[in-house]
């Protein structure tokens, strides 16, 4: 289970640091089905999100003083 462990850390990581922009997805967990297969690395899902969500997104993946 240290795969799991692992994993929801890395979720965890990434929602705190979604939080810290004002970004929230919410279908952000562990992909089940890969953490049951043999794969080294079991898939983080990112789900699904709205239109505002992904524009903010993008925004802060653009980083601060970058046009639109």
């Amino acid at each position: 289970m240290d795969r799991l462990r692992v994993t929801e850390e890395a979720v965890a990581r990434l929602r705190d640091g979604l939080a810290a922009v004002s970004v929230t997805l919410p279908s952000l967990g562990v992909d089940v089905v890969s953490l049951a297969s043999e794969a080294p690395y079991p898939l983080i899902e990112l789900g699904r999100c709205n239109l505002d969500t992904a524009l903010r997104l993008a925004a802060v993946l653009r980083g601060p003083g970058t046009d639109e």
